[in-house]
């Protein structure tokens, strides 16, 4: 695993990269597995209406220690080129697959906590036919951490990423984005509007006023993403709370446990996912889970990761309004999980494509990849 350069002058270089985790480090995890302190839990409380239950971790992580091949996980991710390259004083790593259109539009897309690239592994060859394809790491996440420092809000990364996109020799892009991933795509489009040619998101985040216009006339479906809102607002906010008050406090656990980073992750893969889906690996393919799971615990980036939601909570820029955007924005809906508005969407953002799907949660590249690739040429091809 490359380190980060420690020489004084910025490098601005694009260095290439591929993953290899030493067999040590593959040991220690299987040796932490092996060694975990298991809580009780309470009896009664075996669903995951409490967060993720025993009996389910305990089969997931012994799967991890003794049936997941990382090895061929590695094998997959480094079938893809990926490099990285110093901006702002933090590396920023990435996959870059050019498209055999030397025309084609140039295309970023750009991962939710707790996702990492590897969100985008069933993705990236079928747009790759018709995009140059670039798939960042977030600062602090993954293999473009741990952070070199505070600050690295939203519309830090977004420049970074715009920078990014420069030294790429790519004058003007489109920006796809999930989750918090969709609210970096979007300060992407603001901050650079004469580069980014269109925004696609999904996962969107909706918030109404406090105008009692905002609630006439909402249909059905509507209300239904309205209530899913407000029931994440009172049920699911834990993380969020905990993470953007006191992540060092949280790190100290996630850093050195294994099965605490494995319990952090799924259970947003069990609440993000398509609700009819009843297990996190009925969503998500385990093996591309548990890849997922193991970037982060491999680069001991649970912390900084984390960081990345104190940032955004102190951030006074993150919560003043701001001018509706002007960049083209198509927005997917998977109807099952998504909390998204048309109205509110089209308040802040200029939307000119809505899509919603029947099927499918927050992490659509995973879930229903074929769907996400269609609708992203869609709207391309629709740009003109």
């Amino acid at each position: 695993m490359e380190k980060r350069s420690t020489t004084a002058a910025a490098d601005t270089s694009v260095r290439p990269f591929r993953v290899a985790i030493p067999q040590a480090d593959l040991d220690d995890l299987r040796h932490r597995l092996a060694r975990t302190r298991w809580s009780a839990g309470v009896p009664g409380a075996e669903d995951w209406s409490r967060g993720v239950p025993a009996d389910y971790l305990r089969g997931l992580a012994a799967y991890w220690a003794d049936g997941f091949d990382w090895r061929a996980a590695e094998a997959r991710l480094n079938a893809f080129p990926q490099y990285v390259t110093e901006i702002d004083g933090q590396d920023i790593h990435f996959v870059h697959v050019r498209s055999p259109k030397a025309d084609a539009t140039p295309l970023l897309l750009i991962h939710d906590w707790p996702g990492s690239f590897v969100q985008f592994i069933e993705v990236i060859e079928p747009l790759s036919r018709d995009f140059h394809v670039v798939v960042t790491s977030t600062p602090g996440v993954g293999f473009s951490g741990p952070l070199s420092s505070t600050g690295w809000n939203t519309g830090r990364i977004a420049a970074a990423f715009t920078v990014l996109m420069s030294r790429l020799g790519y004058g003007r892009y489109g920006v796809q984005g999930n989750g918090g991933g969709a609210w970096t795509a979007a300060e992407t489009g603001r901050i650079a509007p004469d580069r980014v040619c269109g925004v696609h998101v999904n996962g969107l985040v909706t918030f109404p006023s406090e105008e009692p216009a905002d609630f006439a006339g909402l249909t059905g479906s509507e209300q239904a993403r309205l209530e899913r809102l407000q029931a994440f607002r009172d049920d699911k906010m834990g993380f969020n709370v905990i993470q953007s008050t006191r992540p060092d406090t949280l790190a100290f656990g996630l850093h050195d446990s294994p099965v605490g980073q494995l319990a952090w992750i799924v259970e947003k893969f069990k609440e993000w996912t398509d609700p009819e889906k009843e297990l996190p690996e009925d969503a998500v393919d385990r093996d591309t889970l548990l890849t997922n799971v193991s970037v982060y615990w491999f680069t001991g980036t649970a912390g900084s990761s984390a960081h990345l939601y104190y940032e955004m909570a102190h951030d006074p820029g993150a919560w003043a309004p701001k001018e509706r955007g002007t960049v083209p924005t198509a927005v997917a809906v998977a109807l099952p999980s998504d909390v998204a508005v048309r109205r509110f969407a089209e308040r802040d953002h200029h939307v000119v494509r809505w899509t919603e799907f029947e099927r499918g949660g927050n992490f659509l590249s995973l879930e229903q990849p074929d769907l996400l690739v269609e609708d992203v040429r869609a709207f391309f091809a629709g740009l003109g």
